[in-house]
């Protein structure tokens, strides 16, 4: 009996050490080590049933003696029972819950059930072509792109110093200084219109504050669709404090508070709707900061518009500061100038809108943006990677796809926030030396197939939030590290129309993307890239 229990235990214990979970394959891209590890997996499991027959065989013919052990024996049969059930089932439901992000290749047989599907490893690039489209885009959009991130930045100092200076510094909300975010910023932008988006912070006037409350936290009670938001209190310093000893006690006339200056008695307690809250409530409201903002940036353009040759318009009335720049020649420069609100001393900010959604949510919560971060993981793979690394190649490809697709079908739910999502996961997984330009195919097949797949599972996580592979030089805080991962396609999951356009628009980007390589290299040989790569929405 003895022996028995010894021999299922050392099954147990194998199947542990052997199981994938524990010990996730290295690099999982490669097709030829993928059907090494497969077979591997299959002797191994051939030799497990061979041990369980074997077992079962020696059980059958203990049951006699089974039943002449004492209560003390049978009872440790049916415990290590249990403890190797336990066992099991602990690891199965780690395995599905514990967030790691595993990647593999798309298999054909188990991607999409739709007749006529195509999947990344029926696509065949041309090696050569990859080669010439990414370095023309590079060589010719570097340049021009570093003169647009220039004039913008002098003329968004210039319009902020402006608004600064038809502010009420007592009464209005303080306006920082803005940070480029995006793919002009990250080095990727590949289509016109020249696009950059900057994003500005602001705070409350003394004796006001923001509190923060975000959907993470212990007391939250956010709703599930609103995950990734936060809630912004304005609070009026003291209000909760006991009064100070300076307004009962005598201090002489030389002698000052460090927490109350003289001019405090004759500050003005501001309206709600002077602190752009919502009505009746103390919470920050976005259509009145987007409302402020706007009339604000209307008024110190209108202090500065003589000293520019071009003409200045808002793109979108319900969002602020989206604007286009016309020059005499025809040229067109858009830039987003979004209102936003840091986050205690991190790099995290919550924003009013993102450039790219049309649908906001609902005041007053706020979602939070991790712009920075994922730049500065960007930098960070920059400095790690082969000197002609292809991860920026593969996301200006695949935009450029999506973005011609979009041309052809219309809208749908997948966005360049997705695609640069996905890359970044494959970032953390993939080992920085596979990422050679050598290797670029590969790892453009790898882009395709992790997106088809998580279309497929309808699951998209972010990867900043709770994501604990994010290197410590990120410096991403703890309370966002530790936070339950969020679903980007949370969304595809019931909405069946929604899920059906974007499974239809992926799969045509798919079949297109060869054709449309191969159709826009010439043109970019020949010189021609600003008017081939224009495509209007």
């Amino acid at each position: 009996m003895q022996g028995a229990i010894t021999r299922v235990c050392m099954v147990v214990v194998a199947a542990i050490l052997n199981h994938p979970f524990l010990f996730p394959q290295e690099n999982t891209t490669l097709p030829d080590q993928d059907l090494e590890i497969i077979a591997r997996m299959q002797e191994h499991e051939e030799r497990l049933e061979i041990e369980k027959a074997r077992l079962e065989k020696e059980v059958l013919q203990l049951d006699l003696k089974v039943e002449e052990t004492s209560n003390k024996d049978g009872y440790s049969w049916y415990l290590w029972s249990t403890v190797s059930f336990i066992i099991f089932f602990t690891i199965e439901m780690c395995r599905d819950h514990s967030g790691v992000i595993e990647i593999h290749p798309a298999e054909d047989e188990d991607i999409f059930s739709v007749s006529g599907s195509i999947t990344p490893s029926r696509i065949v690039l041309d090696k050569e072509v990859l080669s010439n489209f990414c370095d023309k885009c590079n060589y010719t959009l570097a340049h021009e792109n570093w003169r647009v991130r220039e004039f913008v930045e002098g003329f968004a100092d210039d319009l902020l110093e402006s608004l600064r200076s038809i502010c009420d510094k007592k009464a209005d909300m303080e306006v920082g200084d803005f940070v480029g975010i995006g793919s002009m910023f990250e080095s990727w932008k590949v289509c016109k219109p020249l696009m950059c988006d900057l994003i500005v912070p602001f705070s409350p006037p003394y004796p006001y504050s923001f509190q923060f409350h975000l959907w993470c936290s212990p007391s939250s009670h956010m709703p599930p669709h609103m995950q990734g938001c936060g809630t912004i209190k304005v609070t009026k310093f003291g209000a909760n404090e006991e009064g100070c000893l300076c307004g009962s006690a005598n201090l002489g006339e030389d002698m000052l508070c460090l927490l109350h200056s003289r001019n405090d008695e004759h500050k003005v307690d501001h309206s709600p709707d002077e602190l752009l809250c919502s009505r009746n409530s103390p919470f920050l409201a976005k259509d009145q900061v987007m409302k402020w903002f706007q009339i604000s940036v209307t008024k110190a353009w209108g202090r500065i518009s003589h000293k520019y040759d071009f003409e200045v318009t808002f793109r979108n009335l319900d969002a602020a500061g989206a604007l286009k720049i016309r020059f005499r020649s025809g040229k067109v420069i858009v830039m987003n100038i979004i209102p936003v609100i840091q986050l205690e001393d991190t790099d995290a900010y919550f924003v009013s809108h993102f450039p790219s959604d049309s649908h906001s949510s609902p005041d007053p919560y706020w979602p939070l943006s991790f712009a920075v971060y994922e730049r500065d993981l960007l930098k960070y793979f920059g400095k790690r990677l082969p000197q002609n690394s292809c991860h920026l190649h593969c996301l200006q490809i695949v935009a450029f796809l999506h973005r011609k697709q979009t041309g052809l079908t219309g809208k749908s739910a997948l966005t360049n926030y997705h695609l640069k999502t996905a890359l970044l996961h494959l970032l953390l997984s993939i080992r920085p030396w596979d990422w050679g330009i050598k290797s670029m195919e590969s790892r453009l097949q790898d882009v395709f197939g992790f997106l088809q797949r998580s279309l497929q599972e309808k699951r998209l996580y972010h990867v900043m939030i709770g994501n604990r592979r994010i290197p410590e030089e990120v410096q991403l805080p703890d309370t966002i590290r530790n936070a339950e991962p969020i679903n980007l396609f949370r969304s595809l999951v019931l909405q069946t129309e929604l899920y059906a356009a974007t499974i239809m628009h992926y799969q045509e980007m798919l079949r297109n993307a060869p054709v449309l390589i191969q159709e826009y290299t010439p043109n970019l040989l020949n010189g021609s890239l600003h008017h081939s790569l224009d495509v209007t929405l």
